[in-house]
């Protein structure tokens, strides 16, 4: 049987690991982002509970395929906006597409498994109620993205959704599939120098207006 005091020593150690990536200034940061990973990676290595308890199962997955469906909608509804609003982000071309986020793609499912497969399943064993677990990862998924205020609020809706629906179905493919889809959307609705072109932490503060992606540009006026 686990102790809970291991369950928050685990959860300590990997939340002040992701802090410190998010608030240590180059080139120091990049170093510790490896450090971060192996130390994470290792946590679950030895905790392992199985890729099924993570998510990884075929097991209601068409159930839950809504789940991306409904994200695909809300995606498309936002860009239709967003574009007739003349602010939606282009990207020149359709191979150009995976190039520019196909790395966020890559990075939506990891903030997944350890969101759901790591600090959940943890958090379950902790509070009195599965809807408090959730709660309190989502809260943590949210002020991972301090200071950026709008992330900080579109995190914590999230979270807390995807805990509920991690709860109910218990696999993670379809809530990988779904934040991607409102990442990216959040990426090229919403211009860069208002979110920030999606940073946090210390990069967040540092941030100068700026395009920083090649082959984007805005929907011109017409």
């Amino acid at each position: 049987m686990r102790s809970k005091r291991r369950d928050w020593i685990e959860i300590g150690i990997a939340y002040a690991l992701i802090e410190a990536v998010e608030w240590t200034p180059r080139p120091w940061q990049r170093a510790l982002w490896l450090v971060a990973a192996l130390g994470i990676a290792l946590i679950l290595w030895r905790s392992f509970e199985g890729w099924a308890a993570m998510g990884f199962r075929t097991a209601n997955l068409w159930r839950s395929a809504w789940i991306v469906a409904v994200a695909a909608a809300l995606s498309a509804a936002a860009m239709l906006i967003s574009a007739r609003a003349h602010a939606l982000l282009m990207v020149d071309g359709l191979w150009v597409f995976p190039e520019t986020y196909g790395a966020y793609a890559i990075w939506s499912a990891v903030q997944q498994i350890l969101l759901q497969g790591f600090f959940l399943l943890r958090l379950l064993r902790l509070m009195p109620k599965p809807w408090q677990a959730a709660l309190a990862a989502a809260a943590m998924f949210s002020a991972a993205h301090i200071p950026n205020p709008i992330l900080v609020s579109l995190t914590f809706i999230w979270g807390f959704v995807a805990c509920l629906l991690f709860l109910r179905y218990r696999n993670l493919y379809p809530l990988m599939f779904a934040h991607a889809f409102l990442g990216i959307t959040i990426a090229v609705t919403i211009p860069g120098p208002v979110v920030h072109n999606m940073r946090v932490g210390r990069a967040y503060l540092n941030y100068r207006p700026h395009m920083h992606a090649r082959h984007l540009r805005y929907l011109s006026q017409p």
